[in-house]
């Protein structure tokens, strides 16, 4: 049976052979070494959030969508235990999409947990003026969008449209929160 980042490297190569590009073409476009590349689509290594948000800054689509196999029949209910969970382990990143995919339906729900002493920064939106409404559950986190610092504790909730870089760091405690994605 193949496995999670075996399902994820041929995803991501799917969505490359799609647009017809080569995978120099791809790390011209998103910033990520060729030979990166190839290592994540031959499921040699597992991609970072970093990376993942480089892509899905290249191919304009969120990372849920980048993540979620070819459109299936949309189902209006996932049960809990059959919401798709990525971890990066590298950064203590896990990123599990509460909402069923759909690719017709903009919305989506993401439930993050970020590790104490993290941070995962993203150098562009995967869609332009994306809206976020970010709610904290627990710990603290700070997020940087474009050149507004803001910090986060339990019960916040932040609303902002990317346009440019994003920042979410952690101090001495571990984060959880929701994104909302519309």
């Amino acid at each position: 049976m193949e496995n999670l980042n075996d399902r994820l490297a041929e995803r991501l190569k799917q969505v490359r052979l799609m647009r017809g590009w080569s995978l120099q073409e791809l790390a011209d476009v998103s910033g990520v070494s060729r030979s990166t590349l190839s290592r994540v689509e031959n499921a040699e290594v597992s991609p970072t959030a970093d990376t993942l948000g480089s892509l899905s800054s290249a191919y304009r689509m969120t990372i849920s969508q980048l993540l979620t196999p070819i459109e299936a029949p949309f189902t209006p209910l996932i049960k809990a235990a059959e919401q798709s969970v990525w971890h990066d382990a590298d950064n203590g990143f896990s990123r599990k999409v509460v909402s069923p995919p759909s690719g017709g339906l903009s919305a989506e729900v993401v439930h993050c947990t970020l590790d104490a002493y993290q941070m995962i920064s993203y150098t562009a939106p995967s869609v332009p003026g994306h809206e976020h409404h970010l709610m904290m559950l627990s710990g603290a986190l700070t997020v940087s969008v474009d050149d507004d610092e803001h910090h986060l504790e339990p019960g916040d909730c932040l609303r902002y449209q990317l346009f440019g870089p994003s920042k979410f760091q952690t101090g001495v405690d571990p984060a959880t929160y929701l994104i909302l994605l519309v």
